[in-house]
Order: C-alpha cells, then structure tokens, then sequence
C-alpha cells in the first residue's frame, strides 16, 4: 500500500531530525537479503544503538536537504538502507562492513562524517578503525602505564632489600 503525503512528510522530518542528530551515517544496499539475513543485520545494529531506515531515494534526498547536507543520491543504485550512529562515529561504518564481507550483495554507497559526505571506499576504512570503547581501554592504559612502571620500580628495591636480609639472616645462622 501506498504512502500518503502525510506519512511522506512525518517519515522526512524523523530521518531528518535523526540525521541531524547522529554522528555519522553509511549508506548502503542490502537489496536481495533474506529476511533472516536483514533481520540479523538489524539486530547488531540495535545492540549498538545505531538506527537503520529503509527509504526511497526521493525521500532521502529530502531529508538530507533539510538537514542541511549536500549528498547526490542518484549515484545511488537500487534501495537505499541508512544506519545513523547515535554514539559512536566508527560504529554503523564497522558493523555494515563486517556484514558486506560475509554478504556480497551487500553493497557500500557511502556515508556522513563530520558533516561531509564520503566515499564508498572511505567508509570501509573508517571500519578499520577501533571503535569507541577500544580508543578508551587503550587511553586507559596509556595513562596507567607509567603508575605501573614506577610501582615495579619500587617493589623491585623491595625485593632487593629482603634478598639481602635473608642473605645475612643465612650467614649469621
């Protein structure tokens, strides 16, 4: 069944409000997928708080231009799928990527970083790097490395201090 103009407008202005809002976007064509198969794919995307919209091109073109983005949706073959990452920017990038690798009719159009639109290829190398939470871990030990070193710095003068102890403790027995 048809759209109307008013479910038209009202999904505009939601794809709108959520471009606007998130910190990237990829676009992608997950045409000739199971059921199953999109299914999984949502799923993942779920867990990572990354919203997925399945729209004509038309009303993406629409939405984008009243997000105030510049992208020409008629390189764009067959349906498009958005996945707009709320949290994380590598994040709809990593997980749209990983899924192309086991579906090749999967295909990567390109995305949203920073405003700016990039290339098909550019977001498969956005999906190279560590996501949010691996940035983090490795800052985290980063900044715990030095603590660390200096506290086996001084357990080791330790060590040495009850080595010799014992070694006088054994001469004099």
């Amino acid at each position: 069944m048809a759209k109307t103009r008013i479910e038209k407008e009202q999904a505009i202005g939601n794809l709108s409000n959520d471009l606007k809002s998130s910190l990237s976007a990829v676009f992608a064509n997950y045409q000739g997928l199971k059921v199953s198969e999109s299914e999984e794919l949502r799923n993942k995307c779920r867990e990572q708080n990354i919203a997925v919209y399945a729209t004509k091109k038309t009303l993406l073109k629409r939405a984008l231009k009243d997000s105030g983005l510049d992208v020409d949706t008629k390189q764009f073959e067959g349906s498009v799928a958005v996945f707009l990452g709320k949290e994380d920017e590598v994040a709809p990038a990593q997980i749209v990527a990983e899924f192309a690798k086991k579906h090749e009719m999967v295909t990567l159009f390109g995305g949203i970083l920073e405003g700016n639109f990039i290339s098909g290829e550019k977001v498969k190398e956005l999906s190279k790097l560590p996501n949010k939470q691996q940035l983090l871990g490795q800052l985290v030990g980063t900044l715990n490395a030095p603590v660390s070193g200096f506290v086996n710095v001084l357990a080791g003068n330790l060590r040495g201090l009850v080595t010799v102890m014992n070694a006088i403790k054994e001469a004099k027995i």
